[in-house]
């Protein structure tokens, strides 16, 4: 990765730049069997249209906050990365009363009507789905990110010293994000190349470092399992062995 990274979504662009087509992002849900494979470019790609969605049709600002009230999910690490891209604090199961938007999945919608400003659902259904129908005050994500554009470029550049994530009640700026994934990257030994999977959630420090942070800022991927208690040991062990896993926390 560039030493001169000091942003996520700095981190991005150094990846897609290295190696577009390797293995970012590998989700499975082993409560619906899905499992989708996100490469660099693709990962990007999601980024970028979820970027331009949040400045432009949210009318999002840097140092607005997003309270995001989804579970550890491949569009949660992109919404992750959309906000850094644009500036944007993404407060991770945050307050929606506090917050100028949110992003709520289908399990938190009453608690996420609370959001005075713009609201984004997401159904989490396989392949990016919609919902049957969008939930009453809420755009469909699904629905209002496919025809935003590809290529992303922020109003204004990203301050790497602005808060730009806060989770557990602990607030990182995006600097710190970038060093903290290098840091904890290293001490779990990941390189270029490493695969790493967890069954941590999203809604800890050390969900995020290990399901995003760290495998991003190191060269590495993650292999990001939803529901993994109802994997038997057999199993994980077959998925280590196919997914040539590196390392599971």
């Amino acid at each position: 990765m560039n030493a001169s990274d000091r942003t996520p979504a700095d981190l991005l662009r150094s990846a897609l730049a290295a190696d577009p087509a390797r293995p970012l992002v590998t989700f499975y849900d082993d409560a619906t069997g899905e499992r989708v494979e996100l490469s660099v470019a693709t990962f990007a790609n999601w980024v970028a249209k979820t970027a331009n969605l949040l400045q432009g049709d949210l009318a999002a600002e840097p140092g607005d906050r997003l309270a995001l009230l989804l579970p550890a999910h491949w569009q949660s690490a992109v919404w992750l990365l959309a906000c850094a891209s644009v500036g944007v604090v993404a407060e991770v199961r945050g307050d929606p009363a506090a917050a100028d938007l949110v992003v709520s999945g289908p399990d938190t919608l009453d608690a996420a009507r609370a959001c005075r400003g713009e609201r984004i659902a997401l159904a989490l259904r396989p392949l990016g789905g919609r919902f049957p129908q969008a939930p009453e005050g809420f755009a469909d994500y699904a629905v209002e990110v496919p025809g935003q554009g590809d290529r992303f470029a922020p109003f204004a550049p990203v301050d790497p010293d602005a808060p730009a994530l806060t989770v557990g009640g602990v607030s990182f700026t995006a600097a710190e994000l970038v060093a903290r994934g290098r840091e904890e990257g290293a001490a779990l030994g990941l390189g270029a190349g490493s695969r790493l999977l967890t069954g941590r959630t999203y809604d800890t420090w050390d969900g995020l470092t290990a399901g995003l942070y760290a495998p991003l800022a190191t060269g590495g991927s993650v292999v990001l399992c939803r529901h993994l208690d109802r994997l038997g040991a057999e199993a994980l062990a077959q998925r280590v062995k196919s997914e040539r896993v590196a390392l599971t926390v």
